[in-house]
């Protein structure tokens, strides 16, 4: 594997507040034409392999030399820019990532906080810890044994194996649901590992505090692929059944893109009240189909009394093509992938960026949750997520997702920084033992017994096109259109629509050069608050007489951010997050012909979620 370092993203922070004023339509024709693309220039095809079956099996080494801090500063070559090409210097500010330089310690478990500090105002509060016992004693973790693997399959499937697989499933689930609930076993329990690990239950040991926080960082992957993995092993202790395992909810592929009905029966184990009626209903239930297709971007503010949602291939084609965006053109090297470094030491949420594969997860938790509930329970909140069964099933296929995103060749290799290898969690296991787990021992599922089933990947060959041009002015869907204005500075106040044209710091770069580095996008500073949801789409060249959807390839991506409060600190005065957002751009400039230009148009299309500060945008490079 090779070692990629990259600065972490500077950060320029400002004290600015804007109100959304949201659109009810997907499409994005503009009225100005303050910028012109190139025309007819032929594209440089830089085409991704993704067809590999070299499956990556090999834990990285376990001992890897950090780069230097020097080296890491003077490895940055980014630009912040402002309209009409002026830009300034940025400052490479870092969250203090160079000063702690650690991997991110295990929680101090006996400073959990009571009730965890990210819980909404408009619930009872309620303890997220685990049982302490006064000989708490931690082991470290092994590696099991096994005679095969356990093959995680594919939820929607209906033959013998997978009935077989579900009942048992059913039946480990009443078993775990009937044990008291301060077993640590226990699902009231296990609901509470996520909540406690998301919303501001426990600080790191060594830095009492500073919380500690799995999301929006590199280690969003590594600890949910803990956590389902003693999941599954405590269910499967309970049925005394060692090659139980868990299903997987295969959103990315056509037949997997409606709630597997095992979850939806009424008198299951698996099933849970607290969803949107909507998207999964209960089983028997009248339903219109095209509502119960996922939608991988959803808006909730799309989704109104009166609206009708898109034909069924229309809604599916648009899936595939976002897949295709958040695993391929967005996931070329780690970083994009797993999201940007958090250390130990480092307060979270603190300009910290979500990877692809997080930010794909985010849409879905929304779309499960059920609006009824005050704030979107059970799905649509990190605290309340883990009651719903389907929540695993769910994260069943991110994980899969990233083994799947192991397989593609080119550069998508796991990191090899020490401060992610090493970084760790507690878990308790099927035997009640508070286990030690560090990230590198979960970068190959197979040391952990377990591989996901076979199935073909159908969105390998669905590329986002360019979008057509609207055939008539008097088109209904143009009156539909947010009004945009240009801005010429930072910070920048998105109470409707704006457009930045961004310089670009290299351009007609060779496929060589391309292969070793991957032209990204950061958008910086995004503050809000974190007790609400906040959702901005961005896109880039966008002309104004164009229709463009989320297949489009001017259509770079969307930020979502779910509500899991958290207070840095604990017991300091309450933060607004700080995060950011990043796209690779090297694709999407192909398809647009847009390689040779100067500089692109990014325009900020704001959703909702109220009092959002974005502090600066710049063109970065990753190796």
């Amino acid at each position: 594997m090779v070692s990629i370092s990259s600065s972490p993203l500077s950060l320029m922070s400002f004290n600015v507040s804007f109100n959304f004023n949201t659109s009810s339509s997907l499409l994005y024709p503009f009225s100005q034409k303050q910028h012109q693309p190139s025309k007819n220039k032929k594209p440089k095809h830089h085409k991704i392999a993704c067809t590999s079956n070299d499956t990556n099996q090999n834990s990285p080494k376990e001992q890897e030399q950090k780069p230097s801090p020097s080296n890491i500063v003077g490895h940055r070559r980014n630009v912040l820019i402002g309209l009409g090409g002026l830009y300034g210097a940025t400052t490479l500010t870092n969250n203090n990532s160079l000063a702690f330089a650690d991997p991110v310690p295990i929680p101090d478990l006996t400073k959990c906080v009571i009730p965890p500090t990210g819980l909404p105002n408009n619930i009872t509060p309620f303890s997220c810890c685990p049982p302490i016992s006064s000989n708490l004693k931690i082991i470290d973790f092994e590696f099991p044994t096994f005679k095969k693997l356990r093959v995680r399959r594919a939820a929607h499937l209906n033959d013998s194996i997978s009935i077989d697989n579900f009942a048992k499933y059913d039946k480990a689930l009443n078993l775990m649901k009937a044990l008291p609930d301060d077993d640590p076993r226990s699902f009231v329990q296990q609901a509470k590992v996520h909540c406690a690990y998301c919303v501001g239950g426990y600080t790191q040991k060594g830095y009492p505090n500073t919380e500690l926080q799995v999301h929006f960082s590199w280690l969003f992957l590594p600890f949910h692929r803990w956590y389902l993995y003693f999941y599954e092993r405590i269910l499967g202790s309970l049925i005394n059944d060692p090659t139980f395992a868990i299903p997987f909810w295969n959103w990315d592929a056509p037949d997997g893109m409606t709630a597997p009905s095992i979850f939806t029966d009424p008198n299951s184990s698996l099933f849970d009240p607290k969803r949107n009626p909507k998207h999964v209903p209960p089983k028997n239930t009248f339903s219109n189909y095209r509502d119960t297709i996922v939608d991988l971007n959803y808006n909730k503010d799309f989704d109104v009394p009166g609206t009708i949602n898109p034909r069924p291939e229309v809604r599916i084609n648009e899936n595939l093509t976002w897949m295709y965006k958040q695993m391929i053109c967005h996931a070329k090297t780690y970083r994009q992938f797993l999201g940007s470094r958090y250390r130990g030491g480092e307060e979270p949420l603190q300009n910290n960026c979500a990877g692809s594969i997080e930010s794909l997860h985010n849409h879905h938790h929304v779309w499960v949750g059920d609006r009824r509930q005050p704030n979107g329970e059970d799905m649509g909140h990190f605290y309340s997520s883990g009651r719903d069964p389907l929540f695993y099933a769910h994260h069943a296929n991110v994980d899969r997702m990233w083994s799947v995103w192991q397989t593609l060749r080119g550069k998508r290799k796991d990191c090899t920084e020490n401060d992610w290898l090493e970084s760790s969690f507690l878990f308790y296991d099927e035997n009640k033992n508070l286990v030690k787990v560090k990230v590198k021992d979960s970068v190959d599922d197979r040391k952990l017994g377990y591989v996901y089933q076979n199935l073909d990947i159908p969105w390998i060959n669905h590329k986002p096109k360019p979008s057509k041009r609207v055939q008539s002015k008097d088109n209904k869907l143009l009156a539909q259109r947010p009004l945009r204005k240009f801005v010429d500075k930072f910070p920048i106040v998105l109470d409707s629509a704006v457009s930045i044209i961004v310089k670009r710091p290299k351009k007609s770069r060779s496929l060589k050069q391309k292969e070793v580095e991957e032209e990204i996008l950061v958008i910086d500073g995004i503050e809000f608050d974190d007790n609400i949801g906040v959702m901005f789409d961005v896109l880039v060249n966008d002309d104004d007489d164009k229709v463009i959807g989320v297949e489009n390839s001017e259509f770079l991506g969307s930020f979502l951010s779910l509500p899991h409060g958290h207070n840095h600190g604990n017991n300091k005065k309450k933060e607004k997050k700080k995060t950011c957002f990043t796209r690779g751009l090297t694709d999407l400039l192909e398809d647009l012909k847009a390689d040779d230009d100067d500089s692109i148009v990014v325009t900020l299309i704001p959703r909702y979620g109220d009092g959002v500060k974005i502090s600066g945008i710049e063109i970065d490079f990753e190796e």
